[in-house]
């Protein structure tokens, strides 16, 4: 057995994602927990829901949690990290609010939080942020002793969250046909957010963009040492859901491959460096509606895997967990990073990644429950 990796302070590790519907008659209710208080009528749920129906009312993204949170386990037991590992989602369940419960009721005190998104945003850091204060204000309500709570940095650009992706290009590449792959473009692609909060982003602003301009770049760049071959990238955007008098980031992805197409590109390889898994939006917005897309145009197109729960990503959150848990103690751990942008910060400063509107967030320097 390997000696034991040394977590304190922590005692457990809290896996925490956006949720999905595992059924039929779970997609409309799953809808209305992600859109409660916009005020978006049943009948437009309804013709969102019909992405779900296409794969029998079931979104992958649970099944794929379950898939990370073995692999973590089994990454964890063989290298002596002795962290129990639990599991909560924002909008189905296992729902956050009963899992910090079970996790209370368990006897844990210092947890830290892996969030399923790997960069910097509203919706992609501050309001999980804010979905953990909820949370533990209703076990206050409670009378439970409540947690502290630390959510893992921002791991975009750490090595065994870069390196699948880059073996996924390479993969994809060798799926073209040979006398198109040299020339074929990379569209690195992410979900769209409403450019307000692109600006927002960060502690500075902009912290969306530029994280994922440095990944789009240390992945082109291996694989052009990798295949010799220096090909055209660009970033661009999938998912928009918003209101169309609201400005988002473009180029949208079925756009900038009908783009291609006229430009006389030879075929084009989608990166989806924007999500760790294969859930609903890769599945139906790059593998149904970007593939029609690309299809129609004569394009030639494969879309490239994610991380998932690929070994070297759990490696990856392994060495996270130690790296802050040694910052905690007051050590200076080494902290892995690809790219120009460097590592980010362990605590969210007060303001990051700011919503339209104030509201409590938890595990940050602007933590009401620190």
């Amino acid at each position: 057995m390997p000696d034991a990796l040394d977590v304190r302070p922590y005692d457990a590790l809290l896996l925490l994602s956006f949720g999905g519907p595992e059924g039929p008659d779970d997609v409309v209710p799953f809808l209305e927990n992600v859109t409660r208080g916009r005020g978006i009528p049943r009948e437009r749920l309804e013709e969102v829901g019909e992405h779900y129906y296409l794969f029998g009312g079931v979104s992958p993204i649970n099944d794929q949690n379950r898939e990370l949170l073995a692999a973590l386990r089994e990454d964890f037991a063989a290298h002596g990290l002795d962290l129990p590992v639990y599991w909560g989602n924002r909008n189905w369940a296992p729902y956050l609010t009963d899992t910090l419960r079970e996790m209370v009721r368990d006897g844990r005190r210092r947890i830290l939080v892996l969030v399923t998104s790997a960069y910097a945003s509203y919706s992609g850091c501050r309001q999980y942020r804010e979905n953990l204060a909820d949370a533990l204000a209703t076990l206050k309500e409670e009378g439970l002793e409540l947690p502290r709570l630390d959510k893992l940095r921002h791991y975009f650009n750490h090595p065994g969250f870069v390196r699948p992706m880059v073996d996924g290009v390479l993969a994809s590449l060798a799926e073209l046909p040979e006398e198109v792959r040299d020339g074929a473009h990379l569209a690195f692609s992410t979900h769209s957010i409403p450019i307000s909060q692109a600006e927002t982003a960060g502690p500075d602003g902009g912290a969306y963009v530029a994280q994922h301009l440095d990944v789009a770049r240390v992945i082109a760049d291996a694989v052009r040492e990798e295949t010799g071959v220096d090909r055209p990238w660009e970033l661009v955007y999938q998912s928009r859901s918003g209101a169309p008098h609201i400005p988002w980031l473009e180029p949208d992805i079925c756009d900038h491959l009908e783009a291609l197409s006229e430009r006389g590109a030879p075929a084009a390889v989608v990166v989806p460096i924007g999500f760790v898994s294969d859930h609903m939006e890769v599945l139906y917005d790059l593998d149904t509606e970007a593939k029609a897309k690309a299809e129609e145009v004569g394009l030639p197109m494969v879309r490239s895997a994610t991380v998932g729960a690929d070994p070297r990503f759990a490696a990856a959150v392994r060495e996270l967990v130690v790296e802050r848990a040694a910052a905690e103690r007051g050590e200076n751990p080494r902290r892995c990073a690809l790219g120009a942008l460097g590592p980010s910060h362990d605590v969210c400063p007060v303001g990051c990644c700011a919503g339209r509107e104030p509201r409590p967030a938890a595990a940050g320097a602007d933590s009401p429950y620190a």
